[in-house]
């Protein structure tokens, strides 16, 4: 939800001050609020436990199973992506660092301590088994980070590797289907490179100005190949380098971080792409005869994805001196950009941007096939491509005084240099990218740990053309041991902070898109399991709103959540868990509408998940999830939604695997003519054709269950949806 809009802050802001006035504004405004919720924090919390990272108890095998999580609601969508990237590039228990080993999934920083302890115990890498030997991590623990890792038993000497080539298809389609090649080689000497390929359909083709209309214009789309990410690095025990396409981010994520990992320290190579998801319009122009003929119909597989981060040159240099443990990171990027044509406006059409006003997105007409000048048709909801072209750098310094206790200084800038010659661009107010020219940050971070105490904080300054310097601060309490783990973080994000790769803790809204922004919160997250095992437990209590200092009073903003999984039986394993989400704490009840921006409602959520094995060959899961939500059609009640989930995995060989699964879902349980009604079912099967080859073959059928009567559009017709995986191992 876009927040409104508030004047500028009279002044900075005390974190500390503001959070207790903060707390004690949200407690007159709904007083009975906070008992219950201590409640059932309070019956949440057994005395033995044992933390995990995120927020469900995970078995995955590959992206699959990740994407099933996420689209089930057991992932959130950050958990889902930082898994992703693991999945694709791995974690080294014998040599990563501790940010590094923090963003698997169920490792507690006591945990993560004690594994360091083991390895400087040792003097040499270790293994995952010697670490089970030694009883720093269980043998199901290791069964879980399995897929996580990175490759094992090469020589120092050896070449690693893995090709992967995935396709898909609609039955519908009349199109070449999307490709992708993804390449990962790991070479002698600690040399490493990769590199993704596709082969795109549905991208428009170049995008130019047209003066006389003030408009701009752009090719209809074509298939044509490209290489979006390509990597060669270098790793050495003191330092590191690569070149070509990689992520980055340090300390708390508030000053620079577009890794994704909850503690980034350094630079990763930049490997990811985005599936193909539910086929889109296959038309994707509007206006007289845009859309005429049966090839425009209908609806069309989309292209394989891939999200930009920068394109340069990095590197890392480590040292000790006296002691104290140096690192200092610098970068260089010139990465091209593309923007959805929604982010952008004219400023030969529209000058005046102060005072709030919003200005109208320029059109982007279609050049008609054999010809040069545009028709009337203008495409709708589309990313251009190759917009504007960013050069940005930049760097970090770290003191580490112990393993636990450093400090450190993050700087980095950046100017966006447009690509369309004849048009003054630039970015709405909506998009992430602040309007005038450059922008930047700089900010410093700090870590003190002693015993079960973990202390995090970071301080930030945003930078931008137009003047406006905004500030930020991040700071997070974690007290825990290797059976227990409390982690409470506080916020403070001015209106005026400007930070596009900024990926702090934050509230899910938006101000002027960005979630790190115009914001005041804390977050209470408790994770834990039972010393046996048996029982798993998670809670979530976060609440926010807007600084004090503007015109407009601050709305308070509340998600909790809870999650208990049992798994004291090996073939029974019962999940339930409860979420709320409540928009404006100060106004309740039925009527008040949950979804847009201008809603203040609440949604309800409670769900349950039984897994069942059987046999060791055969796994069922069943989850059933309920909602309620506000909506201006129900005024007297709520929306309730439905959906539920059956899943089915059998394995009659060790080399196949069968994975059925059949996805229900009702959006408004008491209208059939509106929203989604629909049943996705799905079969893929998994053959390990040889030890170093393998093929994922996958189908699904998709139905629109909206009845065909009373409904303002027809139901769709059913959606046959194909894709297959081959993957090649060194």
């Amino acid at each position: 939800m876009d927040r409104p809009r508030l004047g500028h802050l009279g002044g900075e802001v005390s974190e500390v001050s503001s959070l207790v006035s903060f707390v004690q504004r949200a407690g007159r405004v709904r007083p009975a609020c906070l008992p219950a919720l201590l409640t059932l924090w309070c019956l949440l919390s057994p005395p033995e436990a044992r933390a995990e990272s995120h927020g469900a108890e995970l078995s995955i095998e590959d992206e699959a199973d990740l994407r099933a999580l996420h689209e089930d609601g057991v992932l959130s969508r950050e958990d889902f992506e930082t898994l992703r990237e693991l999945l694709r590039t791995g974690v080294d228990l014998g040599s990563a660092t501790r940010e590094a080993l923090y963003a698997l999934p169920g490792l507690t920083w006591a945990e993560v301590d004690a594994l360091l302890a083991y390895r400087a115990r040792m003097g040499h890498s270790v293994t995952p088994e010697e670490l089970v030997e030694a009883g720093v991590l269980t043998a199901t623990r290791l069964r879980r980070l399995r897929p996580l890792l990175v490759q094992e038993g090469r020589g120092v000497g050896e070449v690693a590797g893995r090709l992967r080539l995935l396709t898909a298809y609609a039955a519908a389609d009349a199109l070449v289907p999307p490709v992708l090649l993804q390449a990962q080689v790991r070479g002698p000497l600690g040399l490493r490179g990769g590199g993704v390929a596709t082969l795109t359909r549905r991208r428009l083709g170049a995008v130019r100005y047209d003066s006389r209309r003030h408009v701009l214009v752009a090719e209809l789309p074509g298939v044509s190949p490209r290489l979006p990410k390509l990597h060669v690095a270098w790793v050495g025990e003191r330092a590191s380098v690569l070149v070509g396409t990689y992520r980055l981010g340090f300390g708390q994520r508030l000053t620079l971080d577009t890794t994704g990992r909850p503690a980034p320290d350094g630079f990763v190579p930049d490997e990811g792409f985005l599936a193909p998801g539910a086929p889109e319009r296959r038309c994707v122009l509007s206006g007289t005869g845009a859309c005429s003929g049966e090839y425009t119909q209908g609806r069309v597989t989309p292209d394989f994805g891939a999200a930009e981060g920068f394109r340069g040159a990095v590197g890392t240099v480590r040292g000790q001196v006296g002691g104290v443990a140096l690192a200092l990171t610098g970068f260089g990027s010139y990465q091209t950009r593309d923007l959805s044509q929604y982010e952008l406006f004219d400023r030969r059409v529209c000058k005046d941007t102060t005072a709030g006003r919003t200005c109208k997105a320029p059109d982007v007409l279609a050049v008609p096939p054999g010809q040069r000048t545009p028709g009337s048709a203008r495409f709708v909801s589309r990313t251009l491509p190759e917009v504007f072209n960013e050069l940005a750098g930049g760097g970090h310094v770290s003191v580490g005084l112990s393993p636990r206790t450093r400090l450190g200084l993050t700087g980095w800038g950046a100017l966006p240099v447009w690509a369309v010659e004849g048009a003054v661009l630039d970015f709405q107010t909506s998009a992430r990218y602040p309007q005038g020219g450059g922008f930047g940050a700089l900010g410093m971070d700090a870590a003190w740990g002693a015993g079960p105490v973990n202390l995090f904080f970071e301080g930030a300054r945003s930078f931008e053309a137009r003047s406006a310097r905004g500030f930020g601060a991040l700071q997070r309490t974690v007290l825990g041991d290797r059976a227990r783990e409390l982690e409470l973080s506080l916020r403070y994000y001015g209106r005026d902070f400007a930070n596009p790769y900024s990926r702090a803790v934050s509230g899910s809204d938006e101000f002027e898109g960005l979630r790190a922004s115009n914001e005041l919160g804390a977050r209470l997250r408790y994770l834990h399991r039972t010393a046996e095992g048996a029982w798993r437990l998670a809670g979530l209590v976060d609440v926010w709103t807007q600084p004090p200092g503007g015109p407009v009073p601050g709305v308070v903003q509340l998600q909790t959540s809870a999650r208990v999984d049992y798994a004291g039986l090996p073939e029974l394993q019962p999940s339930v868990w409860v979420e709320h989400r409540d928009k404006d704490v100060s106004r309740n009840g039925p009527g008040l509408c949950f979804e847009g921006t201008d809603c203040g409602g609440e949604q309800y959520r409670v769900a349950g998940r039984l897994r069942l094995v059987p046999t060791e060959s055969l796994t069922l899961a069943v989850q059933y999830q309920h909602t309620a939500l506000g909506s201006r059609r129900h005024p007297s009640g709520f929306q309730v939604d439905g959906g539920a989930v059956l899943d089915v995995l059998f394995r009659p060989l060790p080399s196949l695997r069968l994975h059925g699964r059949a996805r229900w879902q009702d959006e408004d349980l008491s209208d059939n003519t509106r929203l989604t009604q629909s049943l996705r079912s799905s079969l893929e099967v998994d053959w390990a054709v040889l030890p170093a080859l393998s093929a994922r073959a996958r189908y699904e059928l998709a139905l629109d269950l909206k009845a065909p009567e009373g409904a303002r559009t027809p139901p769709e017709p059913p959606q046959h949806l194909f894709r297959l995986e081959l993957e090649a191992r060194l």
